[in-house]
C-alpha cells in the first residue's frame, strides 16, 4: 500500500521539476539567444512479483530456486534523468544597429568574465569609453588575438566575424560587408570575432545571463569553421527559440499530470486508512 504512495510522489515530483524547466522557459521567452531545455524521465527498475503461501497447484521444474509463482510485474516510479539544452536555431531580427551581431548555424561568442572565458548567443554588444568591444553585461568580447578595440560607428563585421575599421568611413554596414572589405581604401582588418563550437553541446552548462560553460563532458572549444554553416550577421539579435504556445500546452499538460500523481497518493492514503480502521474493528 506504501509502495503506491511512493509511487505517486516520485511522479509528482518529477513534474515538478519538468514545471520549473518550462516556466523558466517561458520567463526567456524574449531574450535574445536563449536555448530552451527540455526533461528526460526514466523509470525505476520494475518490481516483480511472486504469489508467496502457494497451495502447492502450480509447480515449478525440479531444481528451480524459485518456488513461488510469477504474479507481473509493477512499476516503481519514475526519476528526472537529466534537463539538455535544445540548440536550435532562433529567429533573426533586424535591428539595423551595428553593435548588434547574430549567428547562425552552430557556434558561440566568446566572452571574458571574471570566473574565465564564457559563451554565448547573444550578440547584443556595446563600446565602452575606452573603446572595448563588450557585452551587455560589460564582459568584454573576444576575437582571435584577444580583445577588440574599436571606434565608435567606424566598423562593420563581414559574415565570417573580420572586423573592419576605416577612418573616413562611418556609412552603411551592407556595402562593406558585400564587397569583404576588399576594394575599401585605407581599410584595415581589426580583428575577427573567436567563434567557438563544441565536440558534443549538449553537456555545455547554463551559467546564467546568457552565458555558457565548457565542461569535460562537452570538450574544450574549438574555432567554428566561419563563412559556411556559421555566419555573422551584423545589425540582427537572434530571438529566443521557446515556442510560447506550444510551452504552455507542455505546462498545462504537466500540470494535469502532476494532480493525476495527487489524486493517486490521496487515493492510496484513504485505502490504507480503511484497511487500519477495519483491522482494528475485527
Amino acid at each position: 500500500m506504501l509502495r503506491g504512495i511512493y509511487t505517486g510522489a516520485s511522479g509528482m515530483i518529477v513534474q515538478m521539476h519538468m514545471m520549473d524547466v518550462l516556466a523558466n522557459d517561458m520567463a526567456n521567452v524574449d531574450t535574445t539567444g536563449y536555448k530552451r531545455d527540455t526533461s528526460v524521465t526514466k523509470a525505476f527498475p520494475e518490481l516483480l512479483l511472486r504469489r508467496l503461501d502457494d497451495n502447492g497447484v502450480y509447480k515449478f521444474p525440479f531444481g528451480s530456486a524459485d518456488s513461488a509463482p510469477i504474479v507481473g510485474k509493477l512499476g516503481t516510479g519514475v526519476e528526472l534523468n537529466e534537463v539538455y539544452t535544445v540548440f536550435q536555431q532562433g529567429a533573426l531580427k533586424q535591428t539595423g544597429n551595428p553593435f548588434d551581431m547574430a549567428l547562425t548555424g552552430p557556434g558561440f561568442f566568446s566572452v571574458e568574465t571574471p570566473e574565465g572565458e564564457r559563451y554565448t548567443r547573444n550578440g547584443t554588444f556595446q563600446i565602452t569609453k575606452d573603446g572595448l568591444l563588450v557585452d551587455e553585461s560589460g564582459n568584454p568580447v573576444l576575437g582571435v588575438h584577444g580583445l577588440i578595440h574599436l571606434k565608435m560607428n567606424n566598423f562593420v563585421v563581414d559574415r565570417q566575424g573580420r572586423i573592419y575599421q576605416n577612418a573616413d568611413y562611418a556609412g552603411d554596414p551592407t556595402r562593406l560587408v558585400s564587397k569583404e572589405g576588399n576594394d575599401w581604401k585605407n581599410t584595415q582588418l581589426v580583428d575577427q570575432l573567436k567563434i567557438v563550437d563544441f565536440g558534443d553541446r549538449r553537456y555545455l552548462k547554463k551559467q546564467g545571463s546568457s552565458l555558457w560553460k565548457a565542461t569535460e563532458e562537452s570538450g574544450p572549444p574549438h574555432l567554428a569553421e566561419l563563412g559556411g554553416k556559421t555566419q555573422v550577421q551584423e545589425g540582427f539579435l537572434e530571438a529566443s527559440n521557446v515556442n510560447p504556445v506550444t510551452s504552455m500546452v507542455r505546462l498545462i499538460e504537466v500540470n494535469r499530470a502532476y494532480e493525476a500523481n495527487q489524486k493517486t497518493i490521496q487515493e492510496q492514503d484513504a485505502l490504507a486508512g480503511r484497511l487500519i480502521n477495519d483491522a482494528v474493528k475485527v
